[in-house]
């Protein structure tokens, strides 16, 4: 499996098990969710330290803060981030279209 295709498997997870789709994400409209997959990036790339808190620009509650056991599900959950906050920028144009 490629890189895009664990990405797309986590979005889905992400849609179907905790109910983040669209209408929920278009609540987080300040780079909130680019700021968490940045979070979960850094981590994945070994730039955080594991077991560290919260990354310093995390943008919400702490207990959202919820890291994988290892970087490239981490890597793989700020992926599935990054595609949620692209989609809530496109369905928001698209919204401000009709």
């Amino acid at each position: 499996m490629y890189g895009v295709e664990y990405i797309a498997e986590e979005r889905s997870r992400q849609i179907q098990e905790k109910g983040y789709t669209g209408e929920h994400d278009r609540q987080h409209n300040d780079g909130e969710l680019a700021a968490a997959a940045v979070g979960y990036a850094m981590l994945g790339a070994g730039l955080l330290p594991h077991g560290q808190p919260l990354p310093p620009f995390w943008p919400w509650k702490g207990e959202a803060w919820r890291p994988e056991g290892s970087d490239l599900e981490n890597l793989i959950k700020a992926g599935a981030l990054i595609a949620a906050e692209i989609d809530r920028i496109v369905e928001d144009s698209l919204l401000r279209a009709r």
